[in-house]
């Protein structure tokens, strides 16, 4: 079946002029444009579409979602799998969440007592299961099942204070990265000196020993693995590239 601009807009709930900048950057090329200019689409490009949908939700920038369809290699099936696995993890989070808002809710009315671990089990649970999502496999086939589950049991165990501390840390690193890489800093200057000793103290908040050897071959990852470099710059982009170069300098020197 073929469906014209305005039909495959009218199906999906987007506009024809996105569909139009799609087609102009290569994201969506149409299947045929007829004699007088006009675009039409078939199957191949409504399943397109509805990755491009599923990897924007995921949070990936068009150019990242561009490089990911037209790779050689492009495993439908595998990315749909992935999809559903993002989405049920969602599902928990969520879940997780209610359970924790209505404790608060019950706390707040006096008809329960609610600890400290529990008002912040919801946030920390959903930071376990995200991170056992996306990087639980390749960590427990690099590092062993030991070094995963220490990792999930001390961010679980740590106390307001610890969480408190481990989420202003993540933002610090983030933010010093952002600036550096837009001011052209040097991962050899002092921001990066900086950014190596907040990040050393985040690692060591969850891994169960924290090791010099082990900080560079993460920042490394940082840069090859897509998933990490797409969360690293996905606002600047060269804070991975960053990070990696200015912990490589450092981590021996402090």
């Amino acid at each position: 079946m073929e469906y014209s601009i305005r039909e495959l807009a009218e199906l999906s709930g987007v506009s024809s002029r996105t569909l139009r900048y799609y087609d102009s950057i290569g994201l969506l090329k149409p299947a045929r444009v007829n004699d007088v200019g006009y675009r039409f689409y078939g199957e191949k490009e409504m399943i397109l579409l509805q990755q491009i949908f599923f990897y924007r939700e995921r949070g990936f920038s068009l150019e990242e979602i561009r490089q990911i369809l037209y790779q050689k290699d492009f495993d439908l099936e595998k990315a749909l799998w992935e999809h559903l696995q993002e989405l049920e993890t969602r599902q928990k989070e969520t879940a997780n969440m209610i359970k924790n808002v209505k404790c608060t809710i019950a706390s707040m009315k006096g008809e329960r007592e609610m600890s400290e671990k529990e008002r912040f089990e919801g946030f920390k649970q959903r930071i376990v299961e995200e991170n056992e999502a996306v990087y639980g496999k390749e960590v427990r086939e690099k590092y062993g099942d030991a070094e995963m589950d220490a990792a999930n049991r001390k961010l679980m165990n740590m106390t307001e204070a610890d969480y408190e501390r481990f989420e202003n840390l993540k933002e610090e690193v983030e933010q010093i990265l952002q600036k550096a890489v837009l001011a052209g800093e040097d991962p050899q200057g002092e921001m990066g000196r900086r950014v190596v000793l907040l990040h050393k103290e985040w690692l060591g908040m969850t891994w169960k020993q924290y090791t010099e050897n082990a900080h560079k071959g993460v920042v490394q990852m940082y840069v090859l693995d897509e998933r990490f470099k797409a969360y690293y710059d996905k606002e600047v982009e060269g804070c991975a590239a960053f990070l990696r170069d200015a912990v490589l300098h450092w981590v021996e020197k402090m």
